[in-house]
């Protein structure tokens, strides 16, 4: 499909989605046009490819839709060219090194998956091999090796996950060689980003939905704003010039440490960031009388918990900015929010191209 119809066909998923959930008037609603991308391809920062063997050959890629058949991507075109090249390279390093790679069925094996990472904004590239076992046969030979072949990699992290699980990253990790972060840069603001701190996959869109956020919030300069699920403090971090104070939460703590590295290294003062649910912590902000002006989300797909919703109806917050990737969880959770808010208008950002996904900043007032 012609790029320019995807942006037209994105806004209509949003909109079926709130047919579907939701008795909102669709018509009377500010549903604004898709803002897109000028290149569409080679966008994404971050690649998790499944390892495996064939006859002897490592591949590595994703598994064929409802299979546990992994076909080889030697090459992406949504993925960013470095990230393309790292795990290319890694790939044949731990092939000749042989670096036994883990059998799913058999649960043998050692090494499951290559992430690679890169920083668009400075070109530093992560590495993270994640293995089924702590001991990493010829480690100093591998950080070498992928030193001298990629150095354009500045951090290199092995993860454990010995667990017979989907999930991809286990509870421990080790910095094997370089930094344990590596620096990005969105407009004027830089992020240290550790291996497991999400952060968002489309840089170059990021700046743009992030901005959309900005304008949403509508911020004087004296507000107080909550950033739920924060990960690395982008979102805070992005409005906190504008606010009076921030104070953000998230579950992964590497991503609350980063937060409030990435504030202090701004010389923010402002901005505060604390580990737990939003939905434990936000009601014990409230509970000692700090009640937010401001309350923006950004939920993973699974959309906001009921707790969550619960006090945000309970701060009578003025504004909420709700950042959504699932129209459909960003419909269900209007319908509770719609017993106190309206909605302005809502804006649908594509931070991914060429996929039927799509992002949406909705400006909800209370009534």
């Amino acid at each position: 499909m012609a790029y320019s119809q995807q942006l037209v066909e994105k806004r209509d998923i949003l909109i079926q989605a709130l047919e579907r959930h939701t008795k909102l008037d669709i018509e009377k609603l500010d549903i604004r046009p898709t803002i897109g991308m000028d290149d569409p391809w080679l966008y994404r920062n971050k690649s998790q490819f499944q390892l495996g063997e064939i006859k002897g050959n490592y591949i590595a890629g994703l598994y064929s839709i409802n299979s546990h058949r992994l076909i080889d991507i030697p090459n992406c075109i949504v993925q960013h060219p470095a990230t393309n090249k790292a795990v290319r390279v890694v790939k044949e390093i731990l092939s000749d090194l042989h670096i036994p790679v883990y059998d799913e069925r058999k649960r043998t094996g050692l090494v499951r998956t290559i992430v690679a990472r890169v920083a668009v904004g400075t070109g530093d590239v992560q590495v993270v091999l994640i293995t089924a076992k702590k001991d990493l046969p010829k480690k100093e030979l591998i950080v070498a090796e992928i030193q001298k072949r990629l150095p354009e990699v500045k951090s290199i992290i092995q993860n454990i996950n010995g667990k017979k699980t989907s999930l991809i990253f286990g509870d421990e990790s080790l910095q094997l060689g370089g930094e344990e972060t590596i620096q990005e840069v969105l407009g004027d603001i830089s992020f240290e980003l550790s291996s497991r701190a999400f952060f968002q996959l489309n840089p170059i869109q990021t700046v743009k939905l992030y901005d959309e956020v900005k304008t949403a919030a509508g911020l004087t300069g004296k507000e107080k704003v909550v950033d739920a699920y924060c990960g690395v403090g982008t979102i805070g971090l992005w409005l906190a010039d504008k606010a009076g104070e921030v104070r953000g939460m998230d579950v992964v703590k590497e991503g609350i440490r980063d937060a409030r590295k990435n504030a202090e290294r701004l010389g923010l003062k402002n901005a505060h960031y604390e580990v737990g649910k939003a939905e434990t912590v936000m009601p014990k902000w409230v509970k000692a009388g700090w009640r937010p002006d401001v309350v923006v989300v950004d939920p993973p797909r699974a959309g906001c918990d009921e707790t969550l919703l619960d006090t945000i109806l309970k701060t009578g917050a003025k504004t909420v900015v709700y950042v959504s990737c699932n129209p459909s969880t960003l419909a269900k959770d209007l319908n509770k929010l719609m017993k106190k808010y309206k909605i302005e208008y809502m804006q649908p950002v594509d931070m991914f191209p060429q996929t039927s996904h799509v992002e949406c900043v909705s400006q909800i007032v209370l009534k």
